[in-house]
């Protein structure tokens, strides 16, 4: 077998990705070879003379085959980044979004001026890529990840350890669904991306999310409130009196999950939209006036 640098195998496999992923071909066959390789882009793109094992051409290949099946690149690398943090992503967790620096970066602008030391829950928390941005940047935060899927427990626990914040965050099971469990305490925040996804909606997603990504991630019943209503239901008594609860959710159900929080009794105090200018997140407040 004649041998071949990385940077050649990147020149390849990204003219025989071309006529599936088209522009996208270049990031994927990049992010590949990089994997593979140990490689930074910058050396891949410059033609370094690295040449490839065979182990490592082996890798390449299924990982081409992959992708040519519709698998998403970030369970093919076996991690994405989120926030600035590379987090470790299973086909037991949902693949952190752009989407979730929504409710992500308005619960870290509430928790910066939460009372010392504040408790923060972080509700179905998948990678818990919220719940370790908010405590990356809220300092004295003390922030539990709260999933049930035993799959997703072992990513979060995985996540912690590698963005070495065992000391301020833990991880445990936690059905939003359910009562809130005594021992756990009260939160002066809970933040939560749950499934909001609708069962007719779930049957058009695009196949790459349909057959890869966890369904109990994304199906959040019939018109995709049902955790929303859950979790108003079992969590606010596990609020402080006056505590937070930030919330991500669909296109076009801003309003849905505006009536849900106020007849529970929560003040809406502010929405916010993502990247693509969709309303996505909203902050409100359970029992008090004075935000």
């Amino acid at each position: 077998m004649v041998k071949k640098t990385f940077s050649e195998l990147y020149q390849e496999i990204r003219s025989e990705l071309f006529e599936t992923l088209g522009a996208d071909a270049s990031h994927v066959a990049r992010e590949l070879v990089c994997k593979a390789s140990g490689l930074p882009a910058a050396e891949l793109i410059a033609g370094r003379q690295v040449y490839a094992d065979e182990q490592a051409v082996r890798t390449l290949r299924e990982s081409v085959a992959r992708v040519r099946e519709g698998e998403p690149l970030a369970y093919i690398l076996g991690e994405w980044d989120f926030c600035g943090m590379t987090l470790t992503v299973t086909r037991d967790v949902l693949i952190p979004r752009d989407d979730t620096m929504a409710v992500t970066e308005l619960a870290i602008k509430k928790a910066l001026f939460l009372e010392q030391n504040p408790r923060i829950l972080d509700l179905c928390a998948g990678t818990g890529c919220i719940g370790l941005a908010i405590a990356h940047r809220v300092k004295d935060a003390r922030v539990t990840l709260g999933e049930l899927s035993p799959g997703a427990i072992r990513v979060a626990k995985r996540n912690i350890a590698d963005q070495k914040l065992s000391g301020r965050v833990s991880c445990m099971a936690v059905d939003a669904r359910k009562p809130a469990a005594r021992f756990l305490g009260t939160f002066d925040m809970i933040v939560s991306n749950p499934p909001y996804v609708t069962t007719a909606e779930w049957a058009q997603l695009a196949p790459s999310v349909r057959d890869y990504e966890p369904r109990m991630a994304l199906d959040g019943g019939e018109d995709g409130l049902d955790f929303y209503r859950a979790i108003v239901q079992n969590f606010t008594p596990a609020l402080k009196p006056g505590g937070y609860l930030c919330l991500e959710f669909g296109m076009g159900q801003h309003e849905a999950v505006q009536a849900i929080l106020e007849g529970a009794g929560y003040r809406v105090l502010q929405f916010r939209r993502d990247t693509g200018d969709i309303i996505r997140a909203v902050l409100a407040q359970y029992g008090r006036e004075d935000a």
